[in-house]
């Protein structure tokens, strides 16, 4: 068999890799130094940026049940400004893309924050956060297919970098959304973000989070993921980043049958921040033991 090629695209920005770091899992990059393979990394994702620092919601913020992990990080993070002096830097050394997660709470700060990192150089794309389950809002941007398509379109227009619309589980059609984010010149949709949940302590008959209620991710959540990605690949033209429970190989195998461009590993960077070496050589013994030369071939594959 030739050359085999793992390469896959979003939008312009092209990625060595289909695996992707996810948003909070994997810092911002520049941590993990010495401790993962940044070469089976296509791409990663920073913790979501807002226009100013957040401490992020109350302690205790993670909870570890028996299949995942239940968080309310809450955001936290140093604003732009001080990424961009002291983070960027260390990330531009990294042999690796770098998609920016951008949050906010306004069009005007997501506006804003976009604005001052779209011409700086080491970020390669951004991933606009519509979906985080642990702020205390009536309603996500993503539970709304018209305030998706507002806010996208307007982002849009702020820069030609690829732009990633991460959307929520947490929707009566996923479908709806993912369409709406595509009309307003998404390069791509970033799914699943966390699932709301919670976990009580029986004794104190308290929650255990300090925000009571949580994201929950993990294995658990596979099956529920892979559904939803499985769903929006077959209803938009664009790419697809799925995500929700990958650990292994197989698990991104199964994601990009079911429609997906390319995969974010969450989760599993808490456990084992070098996964990504040992996903991509299972990978590659699949795609070799099929005889598969382009991954790309295999994007959508499933047979129903």
């Amino acid at each position: 068999m030739g050359k085999m090629s793992l390469k896959v695209k979003l939008g312009k920005l092209e990625l060595s890799s289909p695996l992707i770091s996810a948003s909070g899992t994997f810092g911002f990059g520049e941590e993990l130094r010495g401790l993962a393979d940044f070469k089976a990394i296509g791409a990663i994702t920073t913790k979501t940026l807002t226009l100013s620092p957040r401490k992020g919601n109350p302690p205790p913020r993670i909870y570890e049940t028996e299949q995942g992990v239940v968080n309310s990080i809450g955001l936290e993070n140093p604003g732009v400004d001080v990424f961009i002096k002291d983070k960027l830097p260390l990330i531009r050394k990294l042999p690796t893309k770098c998609l920016v997660s951008v949050g906010g709470f306004s069009r005007e700060e997501y506006q804003e924050c976009l604005t001052k990192l779209d011409k700086q150089k080491g970020v390669d794309g951004f991933e606009v956060n519509l979906s985080c389950p642990n702020l205390r809002l009536k309603k996500l941007v993503s539970q709304s297919a018209q305030a998706t398509y507002k806010l996208t379109k307007a982002l849009r227009k702020a820069t030609r970098k690829t732009l990633i619309v991460k959307i929520t589980p947490e929707v009566t059609d996923v479908a709806e959304v993912a369409k709406a984010a595509e009309r307003a010149g998404a390069d791509g949709i970033a799914l699943v973000n966390t699932f709301f949940s919670m976990a009580i302590n029986i004794d104190t008959k308290k929650p255990y989070l300090g925000n009571i209620y949580g994201g929950y991710s993990g294995r658990a959540i596979k099956p529920m993921s892979l559904y939803r990605v499985w769903k929006v690949a077959g209803s938009v033209r664009i790419p697809v980043i799925g995500g929700g429970g990958i650990e292994t190989a197989q698990d991104v195998i199964e994601f990009i049958l079911a429609g997906a461009t390319a995969v974010s590993l969450g989760t599993i960077n808490l456990v084992e921040p070098n996964a990504a070496a040992k996903i991509l050589k299972g990978i590659k013994s699949y795609l070799t033991r099929k005889k598969i030369k382009d991954i790309k071939s295999l994007r959508g594959g499933l047979i129903v």
